[in-house]
């Protein structure tokens, strides 16, 4: 059946692939700079943040761009506060570590980094002057790990609090797509870029074989990158790949018709998949685990059907709570159909 594992488990949206066909004979300079096709994903990217001021930077995945971006921002002795939950504290092998930067995480415990908390890590942190790693910027990614959408209030307050105390806003946007285009959001793409000193724009689980596109408006990280992303064996050779994709998922076709790029009608599609799906098991009884409103859902239920949901279904095993039942994750993507849906509704009905 059909596989609720990850938003990456299928190859590339229609229009990417055919883009990548139509692309395969031409001859373009190696990496991104030159390159007509990453030129002009460049100038969509801008035209989609409301900026003209900023650099546009491809990275091949999620964790080599909050590696090659964090390091660009930090110091050896600075380090950057996120979430207990945050992906670059748990689901990326220490790869920020051994690089030689410090995460430095709260007590949030909804995925929500806080002004409260995070006001609590950088006094501790700033407590003994030189002994201690020094906050120089935090860390949120919308959406959360916890499929959480981030309000602009939200937003505002944690940007206002690290422009407060200095710190760089790094903005962790493997799922902005399907942050933007959920039915609680109230965020904007250039209203992002306006106030993150740096931010990504999530391909690979969105509708592209790999690849995102960071948005840099930090001086630092602009004069760093180029650097940075070879050193840390991130520079794809063959970069056009990475610019002929985001150049068709941001592409609307004609000036002035009125159609959405593919970008963010496959964004919503994987949304509405994911709620339909949230509504039939909540219909049948099973109990969300917090509240999402974007492609991954979040489930309690026992052992036995955590089991069952894995083997059959792809489903994740996110936690085991302490009276023995599991928190399983359902996420959809950009190519899951009704008929998808239906079919693990199925299977949950005949294992509740």
């Amino acid at each position: 059946m059909h596989q609720f594992s990850t938003d990456y488990a299928e190859g590339a949206a229609p229009e990417v692939l055919a883009a990548l066909v139509a692309t395969n004979a031409e001859q373009h300079p190696g990496y991104t700079e030159g390159d007509p096709h990453c030129e002009r994903a460049r100038k969509l990217i801008r035209a989609a943040c409301g900026r003209d001021d900023v650099d546009v930077e491809f990275a091949i995945g999620g964790t080599s761009a909050n590696v090659v971006a964090l390091n660009g921002l930090l110091r050896d002795w600075e380090g950057v506060i996120c979430t207990k939950d945050g992906h670059i504290n748990v689901h990326e092998t220490g790869a920020l570590a051994a690089a030689g930067r410090s995460v430095l995480p709260t007590q949030d415990a909804d995925g929500f980094l806080s002004p409260e908390q995070a006001e609590r890590v950088w006094r501790f942190q700033t407590s003994t002057g030189r002994h201690m790693t020094r906050p120089a910027a935090v860390y949120i990614s919308d959406t959360t790990e916890l499929g959480g959408v981030w309000t602009r209030e939200r937003f505002d307050a944690i940007c206002d609090w690290a422009e407060g105390h200095g710190l760089a806003i790094f903005v962790d946007g493997a799922r902005l797509g399907s942050a933007l285009t959920s039915p609680e959001n109230d965020l904007t793409l250039p209203h992002i870029a306006q106030r993150a000193s740096a931010l990504y724009i999530g391909g690979t689980k969105n509708g592209a074989l790999m690849g995102e596109a960071m948005v840099i408006a930090d001086e630092r990280l602009r004069e760093a990158w180029p650097y940075l992303i070879k050193e840390r064996c991130g520079l794809l050779a063959k970069g056009r790949l990475l610019g002929v994709q985001f150049e068709a998922l941001f592409d609307a076709g004609r000036e002035g018709d009125g159609a959405e790029a593919p970008y963010w009608r496959y964004a919503r599609n994987a949304n509405e998949q994911a709620l339909s799906l949230r509504d039939g098991l909540m219909g049948l009884g099973y109990e969300p685990y917090g509240h999402s409103a974007s492609n991954q859902q979040f489930f309690t239920c026992t052992a036995e059907q955590a089991e069952t949901f894995g083997r059959e279904a792809g489903c994740e095993t996110f936690y085991e709570l302490e009276d023995g039942r599991r928190v399983v994750r359902f996420v959809c993507s950009w190519a899951t159909t009704d008929e998808d849906v239906a079919e693990a509704l199925g299977l949950a009905e005949r294992i509740r």
